[in-house]
């Protein structure tokens, strides 16, 4: 029986191998398996556990179900120089992210940069994880992604685009890489359903009810307002729509609009999702080092800048990740109670040797 405590952790070598092992019993080879991880993995190291561990259930169900194939046959068509089309053959996202950065990051290699369009894919997690996967080279990386209707358009009543992330990641000299990733949603999704598990109350201007019209009530909130909420939501209206062109119109797939729902009960029908990569040799532009060193510079003057009273203080994108990778590396990854039970099903589920909770 799992440990309802808060102080149920484990460390990310033991959560590695439990996701393996799940996601071999339901037919997914070793190269999806360990993409599959490796972005989970990376995503609870840094706090972002509504992009890690919880999604292994998930990956479960639509592999069993056949929506997605756990082994799938990949085919990468180079276009120009430096651009290219991965056929992701309704495999996982995660493998389709890893695999394509690769090539973006080949191509960049010999023309200074490398993009790449992916169709027939699936959700992928954290968008950040691909942009680091970049960065940890030394090139600069863009990843983008598409997803079914969760957010109105400025002014609109029913949910349009999906939370359609931007992810952006650069290596700074001597230190960990610059990480921006965000939705252009104004808070994600499982935000709301996080309040409405507790009864708390969302801040304004961030959910909408079935009219349209702004709520702060959980339980009738079903689409969420862009970025800039009612009175600036056009800003995050248009990066959703830029996300959705280069994700799904650049990689000939169908809209967001038209996704089935990630959490529907089709879970037999692909639901062909698009992502975009892009990857950037800094050293294309100026002198090997030099932009490392000055992005290094850059950070070191916005972190001396003065914070208002009350605040936790200036941090730049990707801060709050590390200082979190650092300390859950140290004290282990926590599992709320739900993952805990989740996690304790697929082990006796499939006889997979259960997570082993650090005392």
């Amino acid at each position: 029986m799992a440990d309802t405590s808060s102080r149920f952790r484990v460390t990310s070598d033991d959560l590695a191998r439990f996701m393996r092992a799940a996601l071999a019993a339901v037919g997914a080879n070793e190269a999806s398996s360990e993409a599959v991880t490796r972005a989970l993995v990376k995503a609870s190291r840094m706090g972002v556990d509504s992009h890690g561990l919880r999604l292994l259930p998930h990956y479960v169900k639509v592999l069993e179900g056949g929506r997605v194939k756990g082994a799938p046959d990949m085919v990468f068509h180079q276009r120009l120089p430096a651009t290219g089309f991965l056929d992701a053959a309704d495999g996982l996202g995660h493998l389709a992210g890893y695999t394509a950065m690769e090539h973006a990051v080949e191509m960049a290699g010999q023309a200074g940069l490398g993009a790449v369009a992916v169709g027939n894919s699936s959700h992928f997690g954290a968008a950040g994880c691909y942009a680091l996967a970049a960065a940890e080279r030394g090139y600069i990386g863009m990843a983008f992604c598409n997803s079914d209707p969760f957010v109105q358009l400025h002014d609109g009543q029913d949910a349009f685009h999906g939370t359609n992330p931007i992810a952006f990641a650069a290596p700074v000299a001597g230190a960990a890489p610059y990480l921006l990733d965000m939705a252009t949603s104004s808070i994600p999704w499982n935000r709301v359903q996080q309040f409405g598990a507790i009864g708390r109350e969302l801040p304004n201007q961030v959910a909408a009810r079935a009219d349209g019209q702004v709520s702060t009530d959980p339980r009738e909130v079903t689409s969420l307002l862009p970025l800039g909420g009612s009175d600036f939501g056009f800003k995050g209206a248009g990066l959703g729509g830029m996300v959705e062109i280069l994700s799904s119109t650049l990689s000939g797939m169908q809209h967001g609009f038209n996704l089935l729902p990630m959490n529907g009960s089709d879970i037999s029908t692909p639901r062909g999702v698009g992502h975009f990569f892009l990857a950037i040799k800094p050293d294309a532009f100026i002198e090997e080092g030099d932009f490392s060193r000055g992005l290094a510079d850059y950070l070191t003057d916005l972190r001396r800048q003065s914070a208002i009273k009350g605040s936790h203080g200036i941090m730049a994108p990707g801060d709050r990740e590390w200082r979190c990778q650092t300390r859950r590396d140290a004290e282990g990854i926590p599992l709320d109670v739900a993952n805990q039970a989740a996690y304790a099903h697929i082990a006796h589920r499939y006889e997979i040797t259960p997570l082993s909770p650090l005392t």
